[in-house]
């Protein structure tokens, strides 16, 4: 779900991350903003002028569910493990930009690999579409935290990397469709 404009008033003091800065800002109870982006259980809003992003796990304070993981069974297999590691990926989003990390050629690779005791690593290399993007240890930090909610995964090995730099050109069609950059 994506929405444009949808005005809201905070239920209780919440955490933001100031966007493109990456910074925490306690946002209190009471103060009005509106949501722009609503996308993979994360949610911008605008307070006072400024863009926030706002946890998933935080979606009360802007009268809003909380979304769940994938259902997937304990005992899956290699293959739809990393299916479902591909899926959760595909709910990271970049606060500014209505794409998720996938389509916006962010992702280089994703290995499944054993960890011991019948668990599971996922190791993501991934880029952001600017090396000084102050956003860039939250959207790890997305990618970590959703992958490691699938069943079996032990840990999420996320790095960070910067060659190749990202262009436009890594970006799906789909992609290019939906921001206008052909």
């Amino acid at each position: 779900m994506s929405a444009l404009y949808e005005p809201v008033t905070l239920s209780r003091d919440v955490i933001g991350i100031l966007i493109p800065q990456g910074t925490k800002v306690e946002l209190p109870e009471g103060a009005h903003g509106a949501i722009t982006q609503a996308l993979g259980g994360s949610f911008t809003v605008q307070v006072e002028g400024h863009l926030f992003r706002i946890d998933g796990k935080d979606a009360d304070a802007i009268g809003k569910e909380v979304q769940r993981g994938p259902d997937i069974p304990a005992d899956a297999s290699d293959e739809e493990l990393e299916k479902a590691v591909w899926a959760q990926l595909h709910t990271c989003y970049d606060p500014e930009i209505p794409v998720d990390i996938v389509e916006l050629g962010l992702v280089y690779d994703c290995k499944i690999e054993p960890a011991g005791d019948g668990r599971r690593r996922a190791r993501v290399r991934m880029t952001l579409t600017a090396p000084g993007c102050g956003m860039g240890e939250i959207l790890v930090q997305d990618v970590k935290s959703k992958v490691e909610s699938l069943p079996t995964i032990a840990e999420a090995e996320v790095e960070l990397v910067f060659d190749p730099p990202w262009n436009q050109s890594m970006m799906s069609e789909a992609a290019r469709l939906a921001t206008g950059m052909f």
